[in-house]
């Protein structure tokens, strides 16, 4: 089936319109009609070859919700019509430890990411969310239960909400503790809704007096400007766990010296330059951690679409039409979006 998309054909060329195929629908397949796809930092990094080893042509896109429009014979879980997302991961190799416990992004054999993952599809590589359609095996797809009228606002959650849920259940964040959020972007702006909904005291921390009320407003408890040090000072040796949303090199030693004993500092942003070496002796006399943490497993990414859905959490979005991508892009790098793109998908019809 071919279907319309926007990609680029080289690092140096803008998103454009093409024409993509999508496979037919296998046994274990199920294919869906895309009505909405999140933007992420990761689709710009990837697209003009940040990162490197970006295969070519590029469609980007990982946070998709949309409608099952066929299923293989085999699939029993997913009927026609459904309302169902995707997220960064469309195979794993199914048999090592990791996968076994569920813990598919981080099987030992490399898992398939929606999009630049190798595959027997044309054209060899997989291709993402800003497209019509998509096809994927039912064992990488989500049920979505949010109104109708949240889709759009859901599709982040397939990366932002995912990324920021995992670290935050897997620390044991809940009522009785003190949780930090630094960053209000595009992930910490779900850290913070997550971890106030999850019953955690939340201190949001930034640079920028003027996110001070947005921030409350998503549910922090308390605001901290990390450039002042009187008010870093005030938090010290107080919590038990800080999510560090912030993808540019920073000292981390600001943050470690906020943790309790036993405190720990989770990363989820990847610098395009290493953070300066941490103060060890900061981490050795309080038994802190600095850890990091990547998205969720497919069981822990329903889990954590069916709290978003059972606490009515989306993202905060702006919409726009898949021919604003290139500018959307410039806006990104410059922080200007509260606090997710997401693209209607209807938009590639035209």
């Amino acid at each position: 089936m071919v279907v319309k998309a926007y990609g680029a054909h080289a690092a140096d060329k803008p998103l454009e319109p093409i024409d993509i195929e999508r496979r037919p629908v296998g046994a274990h397949d199920v294919q869906i009609a895309i009505a909405y796809c999140g933007v992420c930092h990761s689709d710009l990094h990837q697209v003009r070859s940040e990162w490197g080893g970006t295969l070519y042509p590029c469609v980007p896109g990982h946070e998709i919700v949309g409608h099952v429009t066929a299923v293989g014979e085999a699939v029993t879980r997913f009927g026609i019509g459904d309302t169902v997302g995707v997220g960064c991961m469309v195979d794993s190799c199914q048999h090592c430890a990791s996968c076994d416990e569920g813990l598919e992004q981080y099987c030992e054999n490399g898992f398939t990411g929606t999009y630049n993952g190798q595959t027997p599809d044309a054209p060899g590589h997989t291709l993402g969310g800003y497209s019509q359609s998509i096809t994927v095996s039912d064992k990488f797809v989500l049920k979505i239960s949010h109104p109708a009228d949240q889709l759009a606002a859901v599709a982040p959650l397939l990366c932002a909400g995912i990324t920021t849920y995992s670290p935050l259940r897997h620390w044991d964040v809940g009522p009785g503790k003190k949780v930090g959020i630094v960053g209000i972007g595009g992930l910490g702006h779900m850290g913070i809704k997550l971890a106030h909904a999850m019953g955690a005291h939340v201190v949001a921390f930034t640079t920028s007096e003027s996110k001070r009320q947005d921030a409350l407003d998503l549910g922090a408890d308390e605001v901290v400007i990390s450039r002042d040090a009187d008010q870093m000072a005030a938090q010290a040796n107080s919590f038990d766990f800080i999510l560090n949303t912030v993808a540019a090199s920073h000292n981390l030693d600001s943050f470690t010296g906020l943790l309790k004993r036993d405190g720990t500092l989770c990363l989820v942003g990847v610098p395009e330059h290493p953070h300066p070496s941490p103060n060890v002796a900061a981490l050795i006399f309080r038994r802190r951690a600095i850890a990091g943490s990547l998205i969720g497993g497919i069981a822990e990414t329903q889990e954590m679409l069916d709290f978003c859905a059972e606490k009515g959490i989306t993202a905060d979005i702006e919409m726009i039409a898949a021919q604003d991508i290139e500018a959307a892009y410039e806006r990104m790098v410059k922080s200007d979006v509260k606090y997710r793109f997401v693209i209607d998908n209807a938009s590639l019809a035209g």
